[in-house]
């Protein structure tokens, strides 16, 4: 008696297909597994034997034998439990074969035979559309991320004992009924931040150009402030990218999904991070910070506390928009197309050498600043010096606040979504330098400024495309098609810290 039943593998942060093959014929009771299974699946024996007899099943006493396929492909997670034990059921007539050549099934078990979710539901419906063109059943818990996949039929199941309603009489589970997302508490307005006109602005231009951006200044002079307030400024996701962001969120177990409703992620990982828990790693690799802040934010407070190996990571998916793990089974990519923020003091006081409360000696100052490489500095499009604002300021009229200004960034960045369709870029920080130059109308004064700066700050070739790109935001906020030497040298004054 064999059955095979089509389930999927979590892969990093998409599903691969996977056949568990069922084999049942007479001998000494035993039940194993191969396939290269980890100690999870191993222990899918226990949880399927439980579970079947719990929901008014028979157990078969014989000799089962489960082959997970491909077999050189390594299987990790409970989600193959639904799977074997459907294909059991049906190789020993409990249920209809036309059970398995209908759907595809992903779950975790119970005892009593309750389904819980799966890690990655999201990318094994996509999967499931795509490769087997058969319907997906799965816990209930995974029903709301996987509708968001169009063109696939749907099961939503309770536990084990469904299987027997659903062969009797072929009707659809009925999915539950979503919640719908509520938009929880209000983001905190950019109103807060007063007496920092210069920050302000390059939150605007960072915001309207998806560019990185660096903060230095005295501790409570609103470096934090500022960065927390970034997101209420920022374009919704896009449908295609909540789909990629969902995906994402799902295959690190973060609320099966649905938390993405609430707006673009904003990570905030602590300075004692390690190097794999911010690019990702482990076995079998995870998706790291920079992947999990995938189309939102990395917020990066202290940045010359984090280790320098932890920073060095990042200068690879700064660039691509993604980073690649690699392992003796092989090499995983991840999208990791996010926005870095970071946050540093002048010196390890907080104070500034140029400050009379200063009480760094000269070589703690310049160890403290080197470990920002030149190398990753020179990723960064934007630097800010922020100081603390008079009392004065901080007590004046309440600045714009985040409507406002996001009204701005909309409008700036529904120029960049037309200026740039069908290369896949939709921000001027994503652009390559070869489309940039093609498409951005430079006049003569501000090409003139461009190269003067070059002459005299000795600007990177990465360097100047970045001031580009810079300019391109800075006119875009202002509705400008061509970039004139005031887009420019705001560029230019963003990217040396002296705006």
């Amino acid at each position: 008696m064999l059955a095979v039943a089509r389930t999927f593998a979590l892969i990093g942060v998409d599903a691969v297909r996977v056949d568990a093959e069922i084999d049942i014929h007479r001998g000494l009771p035993a039940f194993s597994v191969v396939g290269l299974p980890d100690a999870a699946v191993r222990e899918a024996r226990e949880r399927v034997r439980a579970a079947i007899v719990n929901s008014g099943f028979e157990f078969p006493l014989k000799r089962i034998t489960v082959s997970l396929a491909p077999s050189d492909l390594r299987k990790a997670g409970p989600g193959f439990d639904l799977a074997i034990a459907a294909a059991i059921l049906v190789a020993s007539g409990q249920l209809p074969e036309s059970l398995l050549e209908r759907w595809s099934l992903a779950g975790e078990l119970g005892l009593d035979g309750a389904l819980r979710p799966v890690r990655g539901g999201l990318a094994m419906a996509e999967q499931a559309r795509d490769s087997t063109g058969h319907g997906l059943l799965v816990p209930a818990a995974n029903a709301p991320e996987c509708c968001l996949v169009s063109d696939l039929e749907l099961g939503a199941l309770n536990s084990l004992g469904d299987l027997r309603a659903l062969a009797a009489d072929g009707e659809l589970p009925e999915l539950p009924e979503t919640t719908p997302l509520s938009p929880g508490a209000a983001p905190a307005d950019l109103a807060d931040l007063r007496g920092q006109p210069s920050l302000r602005r390059a939150l605007e231009v960072a915001a309207a150009g998806g560019h990185s951006l660096l903060m230095i200044g005295p501790p409570g002079a609103g470096k934090s402030l500022a960065a927390r307030r970034l997101p209420s400024i920022l374009p919704p996701l896009g449908e295609s990218e909540l789909i990629e962001v969902t995906r994402i969120l799902g295959a690190a177990g973060l609320g099966n999904g649905r938390a993405l409703g609430l707006g673009r992620p904003f990570r905030a990982p602590h300075h004692t991070i390690s190097p794999a828990g911010l690019v990702g790693g482990g076995s079998p690799p995870r998706p790291g910070e920079i992947t999990l802040a995938h189309r939102g934010v990395l917020f990066l407070d202290e940045l010359p506390e984090f280790s320098r190996m932890s920073l060095e990571a990042m200068r690879q998916p700064l660039e691509a928009g993604e980073v690649t793990i690699a392992r003796a089974q092989g090499a995983l990519r991840f999208p990791a197309r996010f926005q870095l923020i970071a946050a540093a003091n002048p010196c390890p006081c907080g104070h500034g050498e140029d400050s009379e409360a200063c009480s760094c000696l000269p070589d703690q100052c310049r160890r403290y600043i080197a470990r920002l490489s030149g190398a990753l500095a020179d990723r960064i499009d934007l630097v800010v010096r922020v100081e603390q604002p008079s009392a004065a300021a901080l007590a004046g009229a309440e600045p714009e606040g985040s409507e406002v200004v996001r009204e701005r960034v909309l409008a700036a960045r529904a120029l960049q979504v037309d200026r740039y369709e069908g290369s896949g870029a939709v921000a001027n920080a994503e652009i390559d330098e070869r489309t940039l130059r093609r498409r951005t109308a430079l006049d003569s004064a501000g090409r003139r400024a461009l190269e003067q700066a070059q002459e005299r700050a000795r600007l990177s070739g990465r360097g100047w495309t970045r001031v580009l790109r810079t300019a391109r935001t800075i006119a875009d906020l202002s509705g400008c098609e061509r970039l004139d030497a005031d887009h420019v040298a705001e560029a230019l004054s963003l990217r040396t810290g002296s705006a």
